[in-house]
């Protein structure tokens, strides 16, 4: 009888001792894990939400229409900076014509280098290039013409240099004033004159400005 009482015992404590060790970790694991799993993915949730909204923002038609308006501003920018610098260039070109017109009447004389005291067409040309728009330019006719832009007859305007000669040879130079007109240092017998721009057959037309 002692010894079933003692058996009975013994078994009951193993039991116990089996119970309380081994279902808390079993069970309880999982239940975290799949916690952790759901926290995971409620956070993907709101993280992609935020990926598409920035991509949204970055090609939206509200970015569109940004673009739009300082692609517009930029041209409107650009296109008043070039009207002031056609303003700025006809300005120029009136004030050297105005510089080279209070010459005329003055002498002419082969060699001259000052219209003030007697110039050659060359010499006048240069001395007026110098100091009414501080355009250097070389000494004899010929060798102006190596200077500058070409240009037809039909671009010409005001401050335009116009190169005559006999055949091929530039000989000549006078300067586009306007109205169909140049000045230039012509001969010894008239001295500095305006004459109308083709009263000889021109052999090229240059541009000093942009």
């Amino acid at each position: 009888m002692k010894k079933s009482v003692l058996y009975i015992a013994t078994a009951m404590i193993v039991t116990s001792s089996l119970m309380w060790e081994s279902p808390v970790v079993s069970y309880a694991e999982p239940a975290v894990m799949e916690r952790a799993v759901n926290v995971s993915r409620v956070l993907e949730v709101p993280m992609q939400l935020a990926e598409e909204d920035v991509a949204a923002a970055q090609s939206g038609p509200a970015v569109e229409a940004q673009r739009a308006r300082e692609e517009a501003a930029a041209a409107e920018a650009a296109a008043k900076a070039a009207e002031e610098a056609a303003a700025a260039e006809a300005s120029a070109r009136q004030n050297l014509v105005n510089y080279a017109l209070q010459f005329v009447g003055k002498p002419y004389r082969s060699g001259g280098n000052d219209p003030h005291t007697g110039a050659d067409c060359s010499g006048f040309v240069k001395y007026v290039m110098q100091h009414g728009a501080g355009i250097t330019m070389n000494r004899t006719s010929s060798a102006q013409a190596t200077q500058g832009r070409a240009i037809s007859s039909s671009q010409m305007q005001p401050g335009d240099l116009i190169f005559y000669g006999n055949g091929s040879r530039v000989n000549h130079v006078a300067m586009f004033i306007g109205n169909g007109q140049i000045v230039h240092a012509s001969t010894h017998k008239t001295g500095i004159k305006i004459s109308k721009w083709n009263y000889r057959e021109p052999l090229k037309i240059v541009s000093m400005f942009s």
